[in-house]
């Protein structure tokens, strides 16, 4: 078994030189080589600020940007109905239809670039998992009426019958399709998307890690590199996620590193292919399976949520152990791609975005459902920050909650494994 991801063992061979010596001013610093920063650089290009620079402390996508389960599709970690609590329903129909543009804008860069990230189309199906309960069926319905009628959001109904044509497995009953979302190879449309931008006069930087953002006596601040090199810029975007180390103790401090597991298998002969649909899929618990079918006949699977990063062999063994729970006649396939590696999440599951101090803005804990919550992040980032608008006044609700470090960790995850164990008897005790 390989223990790089899939992505990397199949995504082009594209590096950014590190930054070096002192530089020319730039008017933006980017600290970040995933979706976020990406997003925010190439949203600054078109709205005509090309002084721009990208530093990443490793490689483009290193985080999770490069190694997700690869769905694109509408809403955030928290759920829409949160939303509307928080923030009434206007403001909350705004924020959702911003990530809703966000997969629109992808799909928009992808084919006006011509990205090479295996773009499928055919939607995402939220899966019943508790097939036996009447309760849970209803709630599906209930759940795609809600969303038409107050987010205009169209899921269609799909039964239990169609479910099995598609898939073989009778794990699950019904099912919603959301027919606007599509999957892709992230790590190959990070590196399109860190080409675009370089091609357009942007820089790029890998192996760069800021170790210093100084205020400078002359208006913007001044970066150091751990290497020695430094960079002018008159503002700063800060977007490192779960990566980010004590840098900005006001950040770290506020966002959870929750790790999260996948693996692919080996390609699949036709006889042992279990999936009859183009869409990624993924089920109504707590801690659900995600996974889709990759075009070279794998399986990709992801799913589990914890604060513990593990080894390459536990986490196939575990999602293998899964997998096979919907498809058991995967039994004797081999596992050839295991990783691991960690997401930021906020207590209040919403991504933190803001500024600490004038010029100096900051866009993290995109959890578990980040792909088109990032290209928004960096939409409204780049619209402030080339003073268009105002970031929306719904984000100051979700600012920089503290976490609580070891004790916020432990918290989480009791809350994980109280969530999980109510499925399991939500699962035995059907209603």
């Amino acid at each position: 078994m390989q223990t790089d991801t899939y992505y990397a063992a199949t995504a082009p061979r594209l590096t950014f030189a590190p930054l070096t010596g002192s530089i020319c001013d730039v008017e933006v610093a980017v600290l970040g080589g995933g979706f976020a920063g990406l997003a925010t650089a190439r949203g600054l290009q078109e709205r005509g600020i090309t002084s721009v620079a990208v530093l990443e402390t490793q490689t483009i996508g290193h985080g999770a940007s490069g190694r997700n389960g690869g769905f694109v599709f509408g809403g955030y970690s928290r759920d829409a109905a949160d939303l509307v609590r928080d923030l009434g329903l206007p403001q909350a129909r705004e924020v959702y239809a911003c990530s809703r543009d966000a997969v629109a804008l992808i799909r928009s860069r992808i084919e006006r670039h011509a990205i090479d990230c295996e773009r499928t189309k055919g939607g995402a199906l939220l899966l019943n998992w508790f097939r036996h309960s009447a309760r849970a069926e209803r709630q599906l319905r209930d759940q795609a009426r809600w969303l038409r009628e107050n987010f205009g959001v169209v899921w269609d109904e799909i039964q239990p019958a169609q479910v099995r044509q598609w898939l073989d497995t009778d794990r699950y009953g019904g099912a919603l399709l959301e027919r606007d979302a599509f999957h892709f190879h992230p790590l190959k449309y990070a590196l399109g998307l860190a080409r675009v931008f370089e091609q357009a006069g942007g820089q790029v930087h890998e192996h760069s890690p800021v170790t210093a953002i100084d205020r400078s006596a002359a208006g913007g601040f001044l970066l150091r590199t751990a290497q020695g090199a430094s960079i002018r810029a008159a503002q700063v975007v800060v977007a490192g996620g779960a990566y980010l180390q004590t840098l900005l103790p006001a950040l770290t401090g506020a966002r959870l590193p929750i790790a999260t597991y996948v693996i692919a298998t080996e390609p699949l002969p036709a006889e042992l292919r279990p999936i009859h649909t183009t869409a990624a899929l993924y089920d109504n618990r707590f801690a659900f399976d995600y996974y889709r079918a990759l075009v070279d006949q794998r399986l990709l699977w992801g799913g589990r949520i914890s604060i513990r990063q593990r080894e390459p062999a536990r986490i196939a063994e575990l999602l293998k152990a899964d997998m096979l729970k919907v498809f058991p006649q995967l039994a004797a396939v081999r596992i050839e791609h295991a990783w691991g590696g960690l997401m930021s999440y906020a207590r209040h599951k919403m991504p933190q975005i803001g500024q600490l101090f004038p010029g100096l803005w900051f866009a993290q804990a995109f959890g578990g459902h980040g792909v088109a919550p990032t290209t928004a992040a960096g939409e409204w980032l780049a619209e402030a920050i080339s003073g268009r608008a105002d970031l929306p006044a719904a984000l100051q609700r979700y600012g920089l909650t503290p976490v609580f470090g070891r004790a916020g960790l432990l918290a989480a995850q009791a809350s994980y494994s109280w969530a999980e164990l109510r499925d399991v008897l939500r699962e035995r005790l059907p209603g």
